[in-house]
């Protein structure tokens, strides 16, 4: 029995860590659905559009995976119920046979007298006693006998009950997983039809991002002012020195900022990357190479941007095309928040980490998206953001 309780322990571990991983793939699907539901009523192609579907149909193709993973683990314990089950049956059964066998001895030699003179019959008295003791040993046997065969029932009824249960988490999985195989194959529809009306936009993907490329070169410019000034700031006097001049407290901040790599939270209360660090193909254009500082992350209309760690607001930006930004030094480090439509800091004031610093600017003339550009440097190197944030 306790290999039993061992191995339905283990199991059920596995099961609901699999079950904690659906629940978590399926509220970031609920997230998603809102974020294109704010755009329902004006739905038309656009490539943020196709960016979230394409992270939608990721998250089904997981959530999918993750019924099936379940479905596996309750086909183990099912069949680890029957093999219990028939175990128990086959125990029951060798008990019963046994038991039956006690009754009728006990029916033969039920007369008290003939139990007296069994005992009186003895040849001394250790003898009488030997035999007093095994009279009273087979009747507490037999007593136990019977707890046994109670016992045994019980076991088989609970592992009925477990059997019927997860019977039942079974047939409600698969028609789960039907569900949503149809709900992944609709999105792809979906996003195959986004993709082809945005093919034959091309000029006027083209003419966007030239706009967003020339805002992107602006901001770039003003980050690397902001880098040469701090630069500036080195002690000539040390030749070798190079980099920022760095204050005892801001050599301990950037310290403090380096050990959190991968642990920071994120400049949204929500959202979700939908266009990577570095280069790659464009999502509809691919003869064009796309080349991002930082991370663009889609999020909800009305939220706010906020500070991923301490530290202090070096510049506030006005970006023709490419509404506010918000640069702040931590130590030898500076993050970048831009898009914003309304900034609640300015230059040269202290802010914490989580403090909001300002509103993300939502684009009603592009399907409505609320998009937070977010860049993370070291001094004048870019770093990707990803590897910094703490996975959600």
């Amino acid at each position: 029995m306790f290999y039993v309780c061992s191995s339905v322990s283990t199991y059920g571990q596995s099961l609901e860590d699999l079950r904690r991983r659906k629940e978590k793939t399926a509220s970031e699907i609920e997230y998603i659905n809102n974020l294109l539901k704010e755009t329902n009523t004006n739905a038309k192609a656009s490539l943020n559009r196709l960016s979230v579907l394409e992270r939608q149909i990721r998250l089904q193709d997981i959530l999918i995976n993750n019924i099936t993973g379940e479905i596996g683990y309750l086909d183990l314990s099912i069949e680890q119920n029957l093999k219990r089950i028939d175990s128990l049956s086959l125990a029951l059964q060798t008990v019963k046979i046994k038991y039956a066998a006690m009754i009728r001895y006990a029916e033969r030699n039920q007369d008290n007298s003939n139990q007296l003179l069994f005992i009186l019959s003895a040849q001394d008295f250790n003898q009488a006693y030997k035999r007093f003791i095994y009279l009273k040993e087979y009747a507490d046997y037999r007593r136990k006998q019977a707890e046994k065969i109670s016992e045994y029932k019980n076991s088989i009824s609970t592992q009925l009950l477990e059997f019927n249960k997860r019977k039942d988490q079974k047939q409600h999985l698969l028609v789960s997983k039907v569900n949503q195989t149809q709900i992944i194959e609709n999105q792809k529809k979906e996003q195959k039809g986004v993709y082809s009306e945005l093919h034959q936009k091309e000029k006027e993907l083209n003419k966007k991002l030239e706009s967003q490329r020339k805002a992107e070169l602006r901001l770039e410019q003003e980050i690397e002012r902001v880098i040469a000034e701090e630069a500036k700031k080195v002690n000539r006097n040390s030749s070798n020195e190079k980099g920022f001049a760095l204050t005892s407290e801001e050599k301990v901040l950037s310290g403090d900022f380096s050990n959190n790599r991968g642990k920071f939270p994120w400049p949204v209360q929500r959202g979700l990357i939908t266009d990577h660090f570095g280069e790659h193909p464009h999502a509809v254009l691919k003869y064009v190479v796309v080349r991002n500082a930082g991370v663009d992350i889609t999020t909800q209309a009305n939220a706010k941007a906020r500070a991923i760690f301490k530290g202090e607001v070096t510049k506030v930006i006005a970006i023709p095309g490419g509404n506010l930004a918000v640069i702040i030094r931590h130590g030898n480090y500076l993050t970048v928040y831009s898009n914003l439509r309304e900034v609640f800091v300015k230059a040269g004031q202290q802010v914490d980490g989580k403090e909001d610093i300002g509103s993300i600017f939502t684009d009603q003339s592009d399907d409505n998206k609320t998009v937070l550009k977010f860049q993370l440097w070291r001094e004048n190197t870019k770093l990707d953001p990803e590897e910094w944030l703490r996975q959600i």
